[in-house]
């Protein structure tokens, strides 16, 4: 069971067209795990479980049901967050392979991040996160033919030049003094 202190977004699901075209993109470009599929007996569209842990039975489920002939998706972004910057250019380069298009990437400062399009539009973020807080949106380019040391150099400059910089401990204690006093009373028991 996960650990929760207060409502935590946890899982999404989305509307496909092609369930197994959605299925092989998002198992094969993410490593995600189907954990169970089938259709409800109230909800009677085909649905995929997927996981990429085995803490959550679902974080991501694909349902069949979207008209082929749907031309925008109501779907602002989906994310998923790899751990280190070698595992941004993998993923990125599988989700080519995989039918994703118009590939971009951006430094956010607080992560690095790059945005595509699922085979249905879908807009997708792989990012990995970076040891630095700066305010919100904030995007610069990201080349990720550069080294991680150079990136991780430059990402620290554009930071420390940005006048909300700090470091991301800092910022985790100002979230903690936020956070609401039923999910402090309830990390204290």
């Amino acid at each position: 069971m996960l650990k929760v202190l207060r409502p935590t977004p946890s899982h999404f699901g989305i509307f496909v067209t092609d369930l197994e075209k959605m299925v092989a993109f998002y198992t094969e470009t993410f490593d995600l795990t189907i954990t169970d599929r089938g259709a409800g007996s109230t909800f009677k569209n085909e649905l995929v479980f997927t996981s990429a842990s085995e803490d959550q039975h679902h974080q991501l489920v694909l349902a069949s049901g979207r008209p082929a002939d749907a031309t925008f998706s109501t779907v602002m972004q989906i994310s998923f967050v790899v751990p280190s910057i070698q595992h941004l250019r993998e993923v990125t380069q599988r989700a080519r392979e995989r039918g994703a298009t118009e590939v971009r990437g951006l430094n956010h400062g607080n992560a690095l991040s790059m945005y595509m399009r699922d085979p249905e539009g879908n807009t997708v973020e792989v990012y990995v996160d970076m040891p630095f807080y700066v305010a919100q949106p904030h995007g610069d380019p990201l080349d990720l033919d550069k080294d991680d040391e150079t990136l991780m150099r430059e990402t620290e400059a554009i930071c420390r030049a940005d006048p909300t910089f700090m470091p991301l401990d800092q910022w985790q204690a100002r979230f903690q003094a936020k956070a609401p006093a039923a999910a402090a009373s309830a990390a204290r028991a």
